[in-house]
């Protein structure tokens, strides 16, 4: 009433109150009574505000495509905006003007002059591929563009969602890229089939190596097992030639032996027989009967007859009769046994 009025605002605006066009109180989130005939309010949204934008740019080889993307921005300098746009509000807060579509116009054309310098340096298939590229130098052209700088704006983000050509030129990058990679698709299975028979080559070269391995592995083993079987038999040789060159000496040692000890016998007979000749040789010429007078003691007088009968038996021409009765005998041999 009276033309006293009452205004609150958010935390997300920046409010500037100007009193006999004198900045009375500024800040963030406030609130206040004011005389409206002498005052004027400006509010500046603080939050981050996204935008869409589609731009149709012309390729290096004059090819012309779409860009399609997206640009986030904030509010840095409320002040400086407020210097050049007008965010004047009425009492219930509502702005006299809508400057919100003068910043992102701006922003839009400032994003479009980056974008054109940015195609028209690429041909059609690097526009194609190089969206990241072409998003960073966009966004760098605009973050230092003397009109956001002008307008206290903050920048956060430029996203290229795609990079679009015509229609007819769509369909032929799309048959070049189709026959592109069905020569890929091609060679591929080419190379796949190269590979698969390399593959097999060298199985079968080292199924070979392989076998050539065991066969000169196992040849290795023969020559090895013949020289150990000629080892063997030599040692064996040797062993016998060892064996039978020992028996041949015991046999030459026992021969030896053998003669020694006949040789030894030899003599010790011809030493007996010499000691025998020796002491037969003062009977040699006495008559046997004077041997076996002399030898008379302890003889057998049976003897004594029996050489007596022989007398008788060699002079038998001389006597004439000679009578022995058995009786004679029996009593003469009973006489002696006695």
């Amino acid at each position: 009433m009276f033309g006293i009025n009452y205004i609150k605002f958010d935390s997300m605006n920046y409010v500037i109150y100007f009193k006999n066009g004198n900045i009375r109180n500024e800040g963030r989130g406030l609130s206040f009574f004011y005389f409206a005939p002498n005052s004027s309010i400006v509010s500046i949204p603080m939050e981050s505000k996204d935008f869409q934008f589609i731009f149709n740019e012309t390729t290096k080889d004059y090819q012309e495509v779409s860009i399609q993307g997206q640009i986030t921005y904030k509010v840095k300098d409320p002040k400086q905006l407020a210097e050049v746009l007008d965010f004047t509000v009425d009492s219930k807060g509502y702005y006299v003007k809508d400057d919100n579509e003068k910043i992102q116009q701006r922003i839009i054309n400032e994003a479009q002059t980056a974008s054109a310098g940015v195609i028209q340096k690429l041909s059609l298939k690097e526009a194609l591929r190089q969206l990241q590229q072409i998003e960073t130098q966009i966004l760098d052209s605009v973050q230092n563009s003397k009109t956001v700088n002008m307008l206290g704006l903050e920048i956060l983000s430029v996203n290229v969602l795609g990079v679009t050509p015509n229609p007819e030129m769509a369909r032929a990058l799309e048959a070049q890229m189709r026959e592109s990679l069905q020569k890929e698709a091609d060679q591929a299975i080419y190379e796949r089939r190269n590979f698969a028979v390399e593959q097999e080559r060298i199985i079968k070269e080292t199924e070979l190596n392989t076998e050539i391995a065991i066969e000169e592995k196992q040849k290795q083993i023969a020559e090895k097992q013949m020289e150990t079987e000629v080892v063997k038999q030599e040692n064996e040789q040797k062993l016998k030639e060892m064996d039978m060159a020992s028996n041949i000496s015991l046999e030459d040692s026992k021969q030896k032996l053998i003669e020694i000890k006949v040789e030894n016998e030899k003599k010790e007979a011809d030493v007996k027989e010499y000691v025998l000749h020796a002491n037969l040789r003062p009977y040699k010429e006495l008559d046997w009967k004077t041997l076996m007078a002399i030898n008379s003691k302890g003889v057998d007088p049976r003897n004594h007859i029996a050489l007596a009968f022989r007398e008788l038996a060699e002079n038998a021409d001389k006597i004439g009769n000679l009578n022995i009765s058995p009786e004679l005998l029996e009593s003469i041999m009973s006489t002696k046994n006695k």
